[in-house]
């Protein structure tokens, strides 16, 4: 007989050392890198940023449902990122529960990816722009174990008009990289593209 499966989420934890994403970039910063909820910048399509992204407004917007960091979104992660001004990086740390399995004991690749790109979509924030994902190659080094601490660290490789490249490394306890992953992200005007689907 079918049962309803469990709904564990990653769990969350911040050092205090880091400076908390939503407060360097205003209420709406936890939504997803491209999010909904982010879509109507106040300013339009910025230029380049001379700080690190604290400075942009946003508007009160909708509800957020992305699945790797939407706090709307039931069967989300919720993964929650801090930024690090030492490394210019940003960081979430989390456990990984049994939904997410893929080999035994361990994560599911397509988890590992969805994590690997939630981490780079965020670095995108500091250059005070909404950005699509439009490629991404993922090094799974070593397999990514569930019910262990482990973090994610992001942080942005090179700008070129339009086009913003990131990476980002998921890390054990001991600082071992798990998986890498490296991201081609374009800058686009959400108000042209995501308007109308977005739920109040």
């Amino acid at each position: 007989m079918w049962k309803e499966p469990n709904r564990e989420r990653p769990t969350v934890e911040i050092r205090q050392s880091q400076t908390d994403f939503s407060q360097r970039l205003g209420p709406l910063s936890s939504a997803c890198p491209w999010g909904l909820r982010d879509l109507m910048l106040l300013h339009g399509m910025p230029k380049k940023s001379t700080g690190h992204g604290h400075d942009t407004s946003y508007a009160s917007m909708q509800k957020n449902y992305c699945f790797g960091c939407g706090k709307n979104n039931p069967e989300g992660m919720r993964l929650k990122f801090a930024y690090d001004e030492e490394t210019d990086s940003f960081i979430c740390r989390f456990r990984l529960g049994k939904r997410y399995t893929g080999p035994p004991g361990h994560a599911h690749g397509g988890i590992i990816a969805t994590i690997l790109d939630e981490a780079m979509g965020k670095v995108n924030k500091l250059r005070q722009v909404i950005a699509l994902t439009s490629q991404m190659t993922v090094n799974y080094l070593k397999p990514v174990p569930l019910n262990q601490p482990l973090r994610v660290k992001s942080r942005e490789v090179r700008v070129r008009g339009r086009q913003h490249t990131n990476m980002a490394e998921i890390l054990n306890a001991k600082g071992q990289v798990l998986a890498r992953g490296r991201g081609l992200f374009i800058a686009i005007d959400p108000r042209r593209m995501f308007a109308k689907f977005v739920e109040k």
